[in-house]
């Protein structure tokens, strides 16, 4: 069953996160983190996590026990970290004011869904938007999706916690992996959905990549891959390569960035202006012969990139108070944390 969390000590603001899962692995382990970081700027979050949004059996006994839990904790706003049912229960259970999160694929068709599943999803997301006090979407082509309130949006990605995710050596990641010391490797982020992150697509450029450089390491980081092992393998790698079909704020690109990982990527969400000035790296049209060599072209440079520097504007610090100054906002409380600029933008 899922568990409630607490995850700060009492403080003055008391906000009830409803985030989908169980809570376990790498299940929306960028929302719990995310979580995690606002007790160093005094709110008391406490985490519902809803076990399932499928079975209605399992949904009305999770609707008993949230209602149970804003009983118990008076929680002064609940934020849902993702649209769908997760955010429509949240607009309907209470009064209290709702904050909701959008992240990509709660606002956009998922191949790795039925169709019908995905539209639904996407109608649950959008009806959300009408209760909502104040809305997060975590990148500005995401925030173009909503049908309304589209002035009450902010845009905040998720969060990179940059002393978990850092440079580190190369060649000890390989040799804690297990990898040849000269062998180039390319890393690839399937999470949950292998479609809509282009698996097929991003071995097919691979085998068109190798034609140029030789053989190419593909690692893919899939349900098998601890949360906490995903450093060494950015650390390991020698490029990072993404190419999904639709995405919000692809954390992976913070995290390599942040490990000063290069990245070659398809024009999504927002990686073109995480990847602005980062070099090398590259953004290229879902072609993949274009994808290749621009593949080849970075493994051929064979260095790291100037990442970490660009992207320390998403930390975990600066966008725990950008996520802050949003909840005071929506209680017109004056602002002791104001958001960031580059981190939230109306």
């Amino acid at each position: 069953m899922p568990a409630l969390l607490p995850h700060a000590p009492a403080a003055s603001l008391r906000v009830l996160a409803v985030v989908p899962g169980n809570g376990q692995g790498s299940s929306f382990i960028f929302a719990r983190r995310q979580i995690a970081s606002l007790a160093n700027v005094d709110v008391n979050v406490r985490t519902f996590f809803l076990g399932s949004r499928t079975s209605p059996i399992a949904i009305a006994r999770d609707w008993t026990r949230v209602r149970r839990e804003i009983r118990q904790f008076h929680p002064h706003l609940i934020h849902a970290h993702y649209g769908t049912l997760t955010s429509f229960l949240c607009a309907v259970v209470t009064a209290i004011p709702l904050i909701i999160t959008f992240r990509g694929n709660d606002l956009g068709d998922d191949p790795d869904v039925s169709l019908l599943r995905s539209r639904l999803g996407q109608l649950l997301s959008q009806a959300s938007c009408l209760k909502a006090k104040q809305i997060i979407c975590v990148s500005r082509r995401l925030r173009e999706r909503l049908w309304w309130h589209r002035r009450r949006a902010v845009v905040i990605p998720s969060g990179v916690d940059m002393n978990v995710f850092c440079p580190q050596s190369s060649e000890q990641a390989r040799t804690s992996l297990g990898w040849k010391k000269d062998e180039r490797v390319v890393i690839f982020d399937e999470g949950r959905a292998p479609e809509r992150k282009g698996l097929k697509f991003v071995q097919s450029a691979v085998r068109l990549a190798e034609a140029k450089v030789g053989p190419i390491r593909l690692a893919i980081l899939d349900r098998s891959v601890a949360p906490d092992v995903v450093p060494c393998y950015l650390n390991a790698s020698d490029c990072l390569a993404l190419a999904s079909v639709f995405e919000g704020s692809p954390n992976i690109v913070k995290e390599a960035l942040a490990c000063n990982l290069p990245v070659v990527s398809t024009d999504v969400g927002d990686v073109s202006e995480r990847l602005s000035g980062v070099i090398p790296s590259k953004v290229v049209k879902r072609d993949p012969v274009e994808f290749a060599n621009a593949l080849a072209e970075v493994l051929l440079e064979r260095r790291r990139s100037n990442g970490r520097e660009m992207v320390e504007i998403c930390s975990v610090p600066r966008v725990a108070a950008a996520i802050r100054s949003v909840y005071e906002s929506s209680l017109a409380i004056p602002q002791e944390f104001s958001a960031l600029d580059g981190v939230a933008q109306g």
